[in-house]
């Protein structure tokens, strides 16, 4: 461990994704707050880090993609990162099932941040805002099929408001539509995308549609009429 890795404050990482951290800034801040409100003593290394490369890898630049997983790998053992804690479900999927084949040694723990809150809710840490509404939830590619985390945001969602399922749903969800690329190349079939999930949404007669992920918000929320689409963070808007 270098010397200034132990200067700093805290051994876990709050890494935000390209997205979250140049576009949907909002969501950041609220995702600060949440994990302030936790109690995690966290750092973020902000223009230091790179992408994690998942995009790269999904358009099938393998060696690419392995260069910067290996420069954040070094970066992240530099500052003395153990443990990651990520909002977005791509740099989840990718820290998580494959850097681990793409970098050597590497150790890191990787946390998606529906798992950080849910267990500070169990442990009366936090709680969302009583939304009193019936919301459903999107399962994101990434998190939910890639990855199997598909309880936790539905614990979290169940303290805020009644859950309503949609007809596709965890393994078998549908896809935003935004990612993997479609969103910036075929724009009017991942609008098409979209507008079909927001379709299935509003089949539950749910007043929120809800989900874990920047670019599904995003996208979702540009796609929908007559249902609010919300971001998991923003359950918890009025955390200082």
């Amino acid at each position: 461990m270098s010397f200034i890795s132990k200067l700093l404050p805290g051994n876990t990482l709050y890494y935000p994704g390209c997205l979250t951290k140049y576009v949907a800034k909002d969501l950041e801040e609220n995702y600060k707050k949440i994990l302030n409100k936790i109690g995690i003593d966290f750092i973020m290394l902000k223009e230091s880090e790179f992408c994690c490369g998942n995009p790269v890898l999904n358009a099938g630049h393998e060696k690419e993609a392995k260069e910067l997983a290996e420069k954040n790998f070094k970066l992240f053992k530099e500052r003395g990162v153990k443990k990651i804690i990520t909002s977005c479900p791509s740099c989840f999927h990718m820290f998580k099932s494959n850097y681990p084949k793409l970098v050597k040694d590497w150790d890191i723990k990787v946390e998606h941040i529906t798992q950080t809150i849910n267990e500070a809710i169990k442990k009366g840490k936090i709680i969302p805002r009583n939304l009193n509404e019936d919301i459903t939830y999107h399962d994101p590619c990434h998190l939910g099929r890639y990855e199997g985390i598909y309880e936790e945001p539905r614990d979290i969602l169940k303290k805020s408001g009644n859950l309503k399922e949609m007809k596709l749903t965890k393994n078998y969800s549908f896809c935003c539509g935004g990612g993997s690329g479609v969103k910036s190349n075929q724009p009017e079939l991942a609008n098409s995308i979209a507008k079909e999930r927001v379709g299935m949404a509003k089949e539950t007669k749910a007043k929120i549609l809800c989900t874990s992920c920047p670019m599904c918000y995003l996208h979702l929320k540009e796609n929908s009429k007559d249902i609010e689409v919300m971001e998991l963070s923003q359950l918890f808007k009025n955390e200082k």
